[in-house]
């Protein structure tokens, strides 16, 4: 077994998986849902209720994670001179894939950091997960391999760069000072939730991680299939499984069994298929939901466009019923998937042709 030569890089690698796994694991045990204490997706879908995107009264929260996630990265690329504003490259395609990175998500309950944290507390139904996110990653790698690219990020004179971490800054002023407008669930998911300054200092210190590491599920996982054991990526992840087994052990939140686990179904098919659209996705924009918000506190305009699709696919999901629950994928859930899967092959050969 080759293994990648000890760096600053894959420490700092190994850092960002380390903490992921153990905040993963803790603000769960300190109020956030069971099994989900980091889900970008499940995240995104409370924000947008807050916001008024949606009315499920269940689902509204403005969650810290996320606005120290940007902020996190942004101040670090701020200190490390790494902010850079860049973008311009198929803006309408990453709009639309930020959207069904959520719907592949939501089918399947969770975003790439919920199904590893699922996977470590012994939940046997995220198993079909597992295997679809490889498949979609591998199926993402066939078409890079072959000329696929949907462009490169341009350095911008403009300040389009700093509209996320901007946007970013308001909504944690509306979670420090709520406005009218911003709904807070008193029941369900939303309303578990950790002490909002320890969630947002463990946002800021994994954004922070993740922006100087590069840490990234799928990337973790691309890399992995690219490079096996070289990738100092691969470490990140496997520091992130072990920490979240060690901490879920620890804690007494470890209970393996493939019924009755919390944020699960059993639709295996489906917890395939939108795991699958979502490693797809994640190939083809350039990183998973929590990479696309370092990455949008970085900077990149482009990243920020598939943020914004994400927030305004939180909102869709719970307002449309696409969103799976414990009883299983609503019809309109898999129908959306497959238009999912749909419009990234069309994006997979209209692109290709475009590079070609």
């Amino acid at each position: 077994m080759s293994l990648p030569k000890l760096d600053w890089h894959l420490l700092m690698v190994i850092a960002a998986g380390f903490a992921m796994g153990l905040f993963g694991v803790l603000l769960a045990a300190l109020g956030n849902p069971e099994n989900s204490g980091i889900c970008v997706s499940c995240f995104m879908e409370n924000s947008a209720g807050a916001l008024g995107l949606h009315a499920n009264p269940r689902m509204q929260y403005l969650r810290p994670e996320l606005i120290g996630f940007v902020l996190g990265a942004a101040l670090c690329a701020l200190f490390s001179r790494e902010f850079r504003s860049r973008g311009g490259s198929a803006p309408l395609a990453r709009l639309a894939a930020g959207i069904f990175l959520i719907v592949g998500c939501a089918v399947f309950i969770g975003c790439p950091i919920k199904l590893f944290l699922r996977v470590t507390a012994g939940d046997l139904a995220a198993a079909a997960g597992v295997v679809g996110l490889l498949a979609g990653v591998w199926l993402g790698l066939q078409g890079l391999a072959r000329g696929v690219d949907l462009g490169r990020a341009q350095t911008e004179r403009g300040g389009t760069g700093w509209l996320v971490p901007a946007g970013t800054v308001l909504l944690l002023l509306f979670l420090l000072v709520p406005p009218p407008f911003v709904a807070f669930s008193a029941r369900g998911s939303a309303a578990q939730h950790a002490p909002w300054l320890i969630s947002l200092a463990a946002g800021l210190l994994l954004g922070a991680l993740a922006q100087r590491s590069r840490f990234c599920i799928t990337g973790s996982v691309r890399d992995a299939l690219l490079m096996g054991t070289r990738t100092p990526l691969l470490w990140g992840l496997l520091a992130f499984v072990l920490v979240a087994v060690g901490v879920n052990l620890a804690t007494g939140q470890f209970h393996l069994a493939l019924y009755g686990q919390p944020g699960a179904h059993l639709e295996h098919l489906w917890s395939f298929l939108g795991m699958f659209l979502v490693g797809w996705l994640s190939v083809l924009v350039g990183g998973c939901p929590f990479r696309q918000l370092v990455k949008a506190g970085e900077g990149d305009a482009d990243a920020g466009l598939v943020v914004v699709g994400m927030l305004v696919g939180g909102g869709l999901v719970q307002s449309w019923g696409i969103a799976a629950t414990a009883a299983g994928v609503p019809l309109i859930g898999k129908a959306a998937v497959l238009v999912g899967l749909a419009f990234v092959l069309a994006a997979t050969l209209l692109f290709r042709l475009r590079a070609a």
